[in-house]
């Protein structure tokens, strides 16, 4: 492992000698910065639509996670299974967005960004009064820095957002240049923009891939202020927090506490919850959302709850099939095993009809390919004719359906002739191939509650002759298989940002297929995939973008490349009635953690049993 030495200005003024030094910029500086140009927020606005700037400062906020950590390092794979929650609260980035918008982005560290006319290279000129936590400057020095260990050790996600920088530089202690491999990527500066700053001072003689407890130092409205190994962690408002004032952040950020704490066991989490062991809880299960809000809190009006709007698309949530498991290459294959999935059975019987099916990798949002393809989408899927499934050409893809009866008898006898097919057939009650060799499928979890769900795939499963089986592991244990690519088959999910860009290479390029930790779980190796994301990546105008995100859509989706699961169209919370909320929602973004505040006279109302 490569320990963080380089901090010294020699030091990294050779580290940026060799990536070579980029061209100056021709354009003025910018107050903020939308891939597409389209900013809400003049110059000098006061602050975000969706805050109420008098909100008062004070109380806690106690929130639950599952699983359990040994680093409060989140940026990188090593460690535990679960990435601290909200240690993000203890970094600022250059820029951060708005959350009622898809993509802009308004001044922190950075008090302006100078973009260059074909988009090749940035500067960014830090804010003088940025602090860290300690007193310390935020200097282009710590920019570099963070931009270089991320990119070069970091976890894959964040290694492949900036693995388009060539060279970046401090050409002065509050100057920071950047410049890209490509010039044209329109969507690129949204890396390095929103990438949490890291103190290069406080990592030398430190190894950043290292995981442990002691937290790196941030410049953000809160700090660690206490952490139980694996089960707590605390944070705690800086009184002293350099951007409290700015108008990105007025109105925000109102607790003095933030905690949360770590659970096993889902259903557990949920009993603390109704018992008032912690206040908001955002419901991912249906069952419990319908039958499991009952009791003394909920008579009394104690707890509300709510559904809210949520104009991101919902990411992907699926089975995903390793495809680095050759048993898994025919798309044949693969759409025979996605039939076993009656969605429609389980979704009127174990999710008490509260869910969709998903159709699209871009679900809930206006990039999802819910229509015909348009004339633009059909010239541009048209230059990958014959490298691509025919259907894209037709209409949108949509799962087979079933009536829900449970009685799927005729679906199963269509995946069966898809298993003939692909040379897979049945010989003594056992899906075999040519060779004789019996076709195993394992399915892996550490969710009890997903084995309802997953029962009665394996039964329709069995039934075409798989040796199908069911695997539950605890949490670090499942991680570790995971990010090994150690399964046959499992289920996550993956939340996109409302303007999905460089991400996307995580989730489905071929450069990331055989990265240990990344998020391309299935494996997708495709040519035409990554053409695409990187056409939408390069898009200089939304109509193009959408374009690309259509044609992708349905490249993948067409592809049977995982097992489409069910989604939502908007959030299920729960909360005790101890806070108070602006008038004004954010459409991407609940809010609870930094828009919302303590009530005092509710909270003690809520103490006193009685509904505020």
């Amino acid at each position: 492992m490569l320990t963080i030495l380089f901090r010294t200005t020699a030091i990294l003024l050779s580290l940026v000698t060799a990536l070579a030094v980029a061209a100056p910029l021709a354009a003025a500086p910018q107050p903020a910065f939308s891939p597409f140009g389209d900013t809400k927020y003049p110059p000098g606005f006061e602050h975000f639509d969706y805050v109420d700037p008098q909100a008062p400062k004070g109380g806690r906020l106690r929130l639950a996670s599952l699983g359990t950590f040994d680093s409060l390092n989140p940026y990188i794979v090593r460690g535990l299974a679960v990435v601290p929650a909200h240690m993000a609260l203890t970094f600022d980035s250059l820029l951060t967005p708005s959350r009622d918008e898809p993509d802009s982005f308004y001044p922190l560290l950075a008090k302006s960004i100078d973009i260059a006319p074909d988009f090749s290279a940035v500067t960014f000129r830090l804010n003088p009064d940025a602090r860290f936590a300690d007193g310390t400057p935020v200097t282009a020095a710590d920019v570099v820095f963070t931009a270089t260990a991320m990119r070069e050790h970091g976890d894959p996600d964040w290694s492949r957002r900036l693995a388009d920088i060539a060279a970046i530089e401090a050409t002065d202690p509050l100057t920071v240049h950047v410049h890209f491999k490509a010039a044209n990527l329109h969507t690129v500066p949204i890396a390095i923009s929103t990438m949490p700053v890291m103190s290069a001072a406080w990592w030398r003689g430190r190894d950043f891939e290292m995981p442990g407890l002691d937290a790196p130092l941030g410049s953000g409205p809160y700090r660690v202020a206490r952490v139980d190994a694996g089960r707590s962690i605390t944070f705690e408002r800086r009184a002293d927090y350099w951007a409290r004032d700015l108008p990105v952040n007025r109105g925000r950020f109102n607790f003095d506490t933030i905690s949360v704490d770590y659970y096993r066991d889902r259903d557990v989490q949920f009993e603390a919850f109704k018992a008032g062991a912690y206040d908001f809880r955002e419901e991912f299960t249906a069952r419990i959302w319908a039958r499991g809000y009952v009791g003394p809190a909920m008579d009394a009006g104690l707890i509300r709850r709510d559904q809210v709007a949520d104009e991101r698309p919902t990411g992907i949530q699926a089975f995903f099939l390793n495809l680095r498991r050759g048993k898994f290459a025919d798309v044949r294959v693969r759409r025979a095993i996605g039939l076993a999935f009656d969605f429609e059975w389980s979704n009127k019987a174990l999710f008490f009809g509260a869910y969709e099916r998903m159709a699209s990798i871009f679900e809930n949002s206006v990039l999802a390919a819910h229509d015909n393809p348009t004339p633009a989408e059909l010239s541009l899927l048209e230059m990958y004719r014959g490298r691509i499934p025919d259907a894209v050409f037709g209409g949108p893809y949509r799962p087979a359906r079933t009536d829900g009866s449970g009685v799927i008898r005729e679906r199963l006898k269509v995946a069966r002739d898809l298993l003939a097919q692909a040379g897979w057939t049945v010989v003594d009650k056992r899906l075999v191939n040519g060779a004789g060799e019996p076709f195993a499928l394992e399915f892996l979890t550490f969710e009890p509650a997903f084995a309802r769900i997953i029962q009665p795939i394996m039964d329709n499963l069995k039934r075409l002759g798989i040796a199908v089986s069911y695997r539950e592991v605890d949490i670090t244990t499942f991680q570790t298989r995971v990010d090994d690519f150690d399964f046959d088959v499992t289920s996550a999910r993956f939340i996109l940002d409302a303007t999905p860009t460089t991400e996307l290479r995580d989730l489905w390029g071929s450069g990331m297929a055989d990265v240990p930790g990344s998020q391309n779980l299935g494996g997708i190796r495709d040519p035409v995939v990554d053409a695409l994301i990187e056409r939408m990546i390069a898009a200089d105008n939304r109509r193009d973008y959408m374009t690309a995100a259509h044609a992708l859509d349905r490249v993948i989706m067409w592809n049977d490349y995982f097992i489409p699961q069910f989604y939502k169209r908007g959030r299920t919370i729960a909360w005790w009635d101890r806070f108070g909320r602006p008038e004004t929602e954010p459409v991407f973004d609940i809010g609870h953690i930094d828009t919302w505040w303590f009530d005092a006279a509710r909270s003690a109302a809520v103490d006193a049993g009685k509904a505020p």
